[in-house]
């Protein structure tokens, strides 16, 4: 299988999945402002809409959207401790979360990163920002992981798209139980293993 990806971006969190599963993969890194892949090929041409991740299978298939294709990696390798058995709760909870990040955390970055939102703009996004990852924390009290005392795929998720705090000076360092959590997180082996291989530090 082949990832594309970008450095620090959302592909991380399927980067970690691969490394947790040790399935077989190799790595293709996409500069996203030139639309190019690193062997010079034009990335629209792979993926039409110009985004990481994206995964091409073994048989050719392409899956774009990074919580399916966790699921994905994570089914196929039969590891239902990141991803537990379709149909069941637990699965539904761990979707859950997923959901939940795409839509509130990564989508309330976006703005953050976008240079035609002005001062006024990205400061309202910054604060409703703030407190969904306040509530986010509030939810991680007592508890080792997103889904309870399991890293699932949901949590290498979360822990991507909350190391971004940093990049646009997000302030989140009186979230207690969410700095806990991203330390915790940022142990575990095959974290570290996707961070080195992308060249981005904790």
């Amino acid at each position: 299988m082949k990832l594309y990806f970008s450095p620090g971006a959302c592909s991380l969190a399927p980067h970690i999945i691969l490394r947790a599963t040790a399935l077989p993969f190799t790595l293709e890194r996409v500069d996203l402002a030139a639309h190019k892949t690193q062997q010079g090929e034009d990335y629209y041409g792979v993926n039409p809409r110009g985004m990481v991740p994206l995964l091409e299978t073994d048989d050719g298939e392409r899956l774009s959207e990074g919580p399916i294709i966790v699921q994905y990696l994570c089914d196929r390798a039969g590891r239902q401790d990141l991803m537990p058995a379709a149909g069941s709760m637990a699965r539904y909870r761990v979707m859950e979360w997923q959901n939940y990040i795409t839509a509130e955390l990564h989508k309330g970055f976006s703005p953050l990163f976008n240079p035609q939102f002005d001062a006024a703009a990205k400061a309202l996004s910054s604060t409703l920002l703030r407190k969904k990852l306040g509530w986010v924390s509030e939810q991680l009290r007592g508890r080792s992981y997103l889904s309870g005392e399991s890293f699932t795929g949901a949590d290498a998720y979360l822990f991507t798209v909350a190391r971004w705090a940093h990049l646009v000076k997000l302030d989140l360092s009186d979230l207690s139980p969410l700095q806990s959590y991203l330390q915790r997180i940022g142990e575990i082996s095959a974290v570290q293993q996707a961070l080195k291989a992308e060249g981005v530090s904790r």
